[in-house]
């Protein structure tokens, strides 16, 4: 008998079986994983299921390879406001959904799992947009690719870094940018080095730029070869900021 007890966070619930429901979870020392849960469309179990919950999860199957089946005790529910806040949801949506979709099943992500209990947190707050983008960046080199923010691809001054490579993912400043800046993706304030340093959280035009730029990234790294391309939630989430 294959068991695991561990801290998770729901990513989704498809409903399976009589009542039932495969519910995968981003966990703190298993990574994403799924699990069978029985009964989880009864009104019991469903509000604990919501995508962004979070769960004490015990997992257990008769060999390792096996979906299994999990006990789950409710711990915490969606952030507070979140629900009053269409954009706030439709940020938590697109995390839940791009981690679900992204991430290698049953591979350790500890630092991403932290990173998002600090995302939610942060939905609490009026930096919220800064703090979505920058969790973004962190899944992105948690999949391999590492956006340099912090200096000029073509060693120039880092205090006018302006732009980003779609291409390498560094940034560049606007004098090395300059004869070419029609084809680089633009680098929100709040992310440029000194204001990145002082927390700076970004307006609303800046948070717009920070999620083109990483939705570039998404696009054209993350899930360039996945069938359904990015997440639905994630596009609706761009398309939201920008009405």
């Amino acid at each position: 008998m294959e068991q695991w007890t561990d801290q998770g966070i729901v990513l989704s619930a498809r409903a399976h079986g009589e009542g039932g429901a495969v519910v995968s979870l981003l966990t703190e020392n298993n990574g994403r994983h799924a699990g069978y849960v029985h009964g989880a469309m009864s009104s019991k179990k469903r509000g604990m299921l919501e995508p962004g919950s979070q769960a004490k999860a015990q997992w257990s199957a008769r060999i390792s390879d096996s979906l299994g089946t999990y006990a789950l005790e409710s711990e915490k529910g969606l952030p507070d406001g979140v629900l009053d806040s269409s954009l706030k949801l439709a940020a938590l949506l697109s995390a839940c959904s791009l981690c679900d979709a992204a991430l290698p099943e049953r591979e350790g992500h500890s630092g991403l799992y932290h990173g998002f209990i600090a995302l939610m947190e942060m939905l609490q707050t009026d930096h919220w947009g800064a703090a979505y983008v920058m969790w973004e960046i962190s899944l992105l080199r948690e999949l391999g690719f590492h956006l340099e923010l912090d200096k000029c691809a073509g060693g120039g001054d880092v205090d006018t870094l302006c732009y980003v490579s779609p291409k390498t993912g560094r940034a560049v400043s606007k004098a090395q940018a300059a004869p070419y800046k029609e084809k680089l993706l633009e680098l929100p304030n709040f992310l440029r080095p000194e204001n990145a340093r002082e927390g700076e959280a970004g307006d609303k035009e800046d948070i717009i730029l920070g999620l083109k730029m990483t939705g570039y990234f998404l696009e054209h790294w993350a899930f360039i070869h996945h069938a359904k391309g990015v997440p639905e939630p994630r596009l609706l989430l761009e398309e939201r900021f920008c009405a």
